[in-house]
């Protein structure tokens, strides 16, 4: 099925790709081979700022990036300057800056957000940093619509073992309250006339 915002003329037949000949085919090939490696594993960058325990920020050849991390959701900061977090936000927040502040990373896009920032699976010499900060539970799946692409089952055993294991936020037993809906109480707070 064609996408509805494309043009049929948009898209090379196979008659089409073989009538070009050997070489030509081949060099168009390559061409797609490569950008989409690009894409999907994109060039190393520094990451130089760690916003909270799921957003940072990289600098590369292109500027400056800021990538949410694909697939999780880590306990927010407060808003306010001086305002509490969610319990385990510093921690979360700590413990990723430790891990990838000043070092290279390869990002696995997904797209972009609603906010602009790219959706990405931060990889860190061959580690999946999204999914080990699920594992040490410093972070849970992402409850939203997930990136196109992106498979959550292996976070999702993840999260379950580390809630079991009662690992970092997961201590917290019942008194635990979901990033998602942390954020929802804060909205509604702030939204109620007093």
């Amino acid at each position: 099925m064609l996408h509805p915002n494309r043009s049929e003329r948009s898209f090379l037949g196979i008659e089409q790709i073989i009538s070009l000949g050997f070489p030509k085919a081949f060099f168009l090939a390559l061409v797609v081979l490569l950008g989409l490696s690009q894409a999907v594993y994109g060039a190393e960058r520094e990451v130089i700022r760690v916003h909270d325990g799921d957003t940072l920020k990289v600098k590369g050849d292109s500027g400056e990036l800021t990538i949410r991390l694909a697939g999780i959701d880590a306990p927010e900061k407060s808003r306010k300057r001086s305002g509490p977090g969610q319990p385990f936000s510093q921690k979360a927040k700590e413990y990723l800056a430790d891990l990838v502040l000043n070092r290279s990373v390869d990002i696995r896009e997904y797209g972009v957000d609603r906010y602009g920032r790219i959706l990405g699976i931060i990889v860190l010499e061959g580690n999946d940093v999204n999914l080990h900060m699920v594992r040490i539970g410093f972070a849970e799946v992402y409850r939203g619509k997930p990136a196109k692409g992106f498979d959550p089952a292996p976070y999702l055993h993840a999260e379950r073992e580390a809630r079991e294991a009662r690992k970092g936020m997961w201590a917290q037993g019942m008194g635990y309250v979901s990033p998602r809906d942390w954020r929802r109480s804060q909205r509604l707070e702030r939204a109620s006339p007093i």
